[in-house]
């Protein structure tokens, strides 16, 4: 008995301490596991941070590019027609609409309407009235505002957003029309007026209400046959919302990268003309950019916003990934450590409680001994099991942060760089499989296009692509005229991208690469036939018909990489093109596939071949 009290004492000290020892390592683990996986998402954020401000950038100079343009465009425009009207020898109505007529939305987004401003004294309004209803502006009705000594009248206008036209109205009450009529006067230049409410828009709801401008363009009589020849006629005034000049202007640009607020010179400050917001909600963390244009005599400013959508990934957040991935990894390592750390606790306590039941004799105790022993050795068999089956799920794991690697080798150090290669295992694997499923799918559910295609441009892009990685693809594919078809390019491509490629890789063993592309006219007119031959391995008879569908291979085919989607996804596409894709045995050896497809024209210069 007292034997039994100074064993057990030892045992469970060690247990203890194996407790102990598996405590601190496991906390080690966790820790060091936290600590990679935050510096990577760390890194990974600020990486991400970079490239949104860059995006931004680049995305506010070419709204800004693009804002500077259109205004550029509008005063040019602006200015040909006010010439146009100067070399008139007398501006008449129906000359001033074909002048106008090619005025759109289409052409000026955002345009309410092009007119002829004149400048009347208070003691001339009749008789100006008079004049230009004799010109053919027949239902003309100068409406003076207030007892000023000279007005300025619209007296013929042309509307481009199809709201009432102003004629008859007086510009005059309008402090910012008539600034930018008489600094067009002053300078023999196009101007703009500061951003204001247009007088028609005060009748319509707040949320349709628009900041306003308006150009300005000097009319000088150019004719030399004119009774006012070199005199000053008035003025070419075009109205621009604000709002609708923006959106239409710089929808496609910005598309649903970034939000822009147009702010202009008011009559008091600068104030917020317009207002872009693309479907994408904006990104309130990154700050936002703000880029001054000279517009004519003045300065309107661009504040570019960023969206959640500004970089084509933005929707994987790749720090929350990393703390996905890297969690997960600390998880496993955690429960890895402790399955082996704790194999011979274990084993220490079975052995404890093995020699407490140890009663009578050495014998009993030796044998229960050897079975402990045992024991221990099958846990420690069991731990190592564990550790090597573990290995590969956590490889694969890794791997699907190969993409972290890739994008940010250059913003991480060396020990990160290194934790993170390793973790590409799996998703190299699985690349070629899951590429060749979305292949699969988009040549079901792809919109297909019907445009003449030169298939000798498509096989000689595909041989040039693959030329890049063999040298001697070039020399190993020989093709002679091809026809152009009716079909979709990219789809096109990917059937010939795929035949060519099998041509190419099903090759005996010793034998170097032949591949021979020739086309025929069918008997019936409505296709051409267009034929790859290779001398490879050859397809069994039984299995032509069925090496089509999705996941079949041939069967010596097992010694070649591939996933048995290629062949699949051509026989789709064919489909899709109304044409017939078979394989016959090519009597020089190897493989014969055929498809067919609808000319895009029926003059073709292409020898008669049998009909499939």
């Amino acid at each position: 008995m007292r034997w039994r009290r100074v064993a057990a004492g030892p045992l469970k000290s060690a247990a203890w301490a194996g407790r102990r020892r598996a405590s601190w390592l496991l906390v080690l683990v966790v820790a060091l596991g936290a600590g990679g996986t935050t510096l990577a998402a760390l890194s990974l954020r600020n990486a991400d941070d970079e490239r949104i401000g860059r995006a931004l950038t680049q995305q506010t100079t070419l709204t800004a590019q693009t804002v500077a343009g259109e205004v550029r465009r509008y005063t040019t425009s602006l200015t040909d027609l006010a010439a146009a009207l100067g070399a008139q020898a007398q501006i008449e109505a129906p000359e001033y609409a074909a002048t106008m007529a090619d005025m759109s939305p289409e052409r000026l987004p955002g345009a309410t309407s092009v007119s002829l401003v004149v400048e009347t004294p208070a003691d001339r309004i009749g008789a100006v009235q008079t004049y230009w209803r004799a010109r053919g502006s027949t239902g003309l009705a100068l409406t003076p505002s207030g007892t000023r000594t000279s007005h300025r009248f619209v007296v013929l206008t042309r509307s481009i957003d199809d709201t009432t036209p102003s004629l008859g109205r007086d510009l005059s009450p309008s402090v910012e029309a008539t600034e930018a009529l008489t600094t067009a006067r002053q300078s023999g230049r196009v101007a703009i007026s500061r951003s204001y409410r247009l007088l028609k828009d005060a009748a319509l709801p707040p949320g349709r209400q628009q900041l306003s401008f308006v150009f300005a363009a000097p009319i000088h009589a150019t004719s030399p046959g004119a009774a006012d020849a070199g005199q000053f006629r008035g003025w070419l005034v075009m109205g621009l919302r604000g709002h609708d000049f923006l959106s239409r202007t710089i929808g496609l640009a910005a598309d649903r990268n970034v939000g822009v607020t147009l702010s202009a010179d008011g009559r008091d400050a600068v104030v917020p003309v317009a207002r872009w917001r693309p479907t994408a909600p904006l990104d309130t963390g990154v700050p936002p950019r703000q880029v001054s244009i000279p517009v004519l005599q003045r300065t309107w400013w661009l504040t570019v916003s960023a969206t959640t959508r500004i970089l084509p990934d933005t929707d994987v957040h790749r720090d929350l990934v990393a703390w996905l991935v890297g969690g997960t990894l600390t998880v496993l390592l955690a429960l890895l450590t402790g399955t082996i750390t704790t194999a011979r606790d274990r084993a220490v306590r079975r052995v404890a409680a093995a020699t407490t039941a140890l009663r009578e004799d050495i014998h009993r105790r030796k044998a229960v001994e050897a079975q402990l022993r045992e024991r221990e050795n099958e846990l420690k068999g069991f731990a190592g099991v564990v550790a090597h089956d573990l290995r590969n799920p956590l490889a694969r794991i890794a791997g699907y942060t190969d993409f972290l690697l890739e994008d940010t080798t250059e913003s991480l150090d060396a020990e990160h760089r290194d934790f993170l290669t390793r973790v590409r295992g799996g998703a190299q694997q699985m690349q070629t499989l899951i590429d060749d499923l979305l292949d699969y799918a988009a040549a079901d559910n792809q919109a297909v296009r019907h445009v003449p295609v030169d298939l000798n441009q498509i096989v000689a892009r595909v041989v040039q692509d693959r030329t890049v990685l063999d040298a001697h693809v070039q020399d190993a594919v020989v093709a002679g005229p091809l026809p152009t078809v009716l079909g979709d390019p990219t789809l096109l491509r990917q059937v010939f991208d795929n035949l060519i490629g099998n041509a190419l890789k099903y090759t005996r063993a010793g034998m170097p690469p032949h591949v021979e592309i020739e086309a025929h006219r069918q008997h019936d007119g409505d296709h051409v036939r267009v034929e790859v031959r290779d001398h490879g391995i050859g397809i069994p008879p039984e299995e032509r018909e069925t090496i089509f569908r999705p996941f079949v291979r041939a069967d010596n085919s097992g010694r070649y990489p591939g996933t048995g989607l290629g062949l699949a996804i051509v026989h789709r596409i064919i489909e899709r093109h109304d044409g017939h894709i078979g394989v016959d045995d090519d009597p020089a050896g190897g493989s014969r596939f055929w498809l067919t497809l609808p000319p895009a024209t029926t003059d073709l210069a292409l020898a008669s071949g049998p009909a499939s």
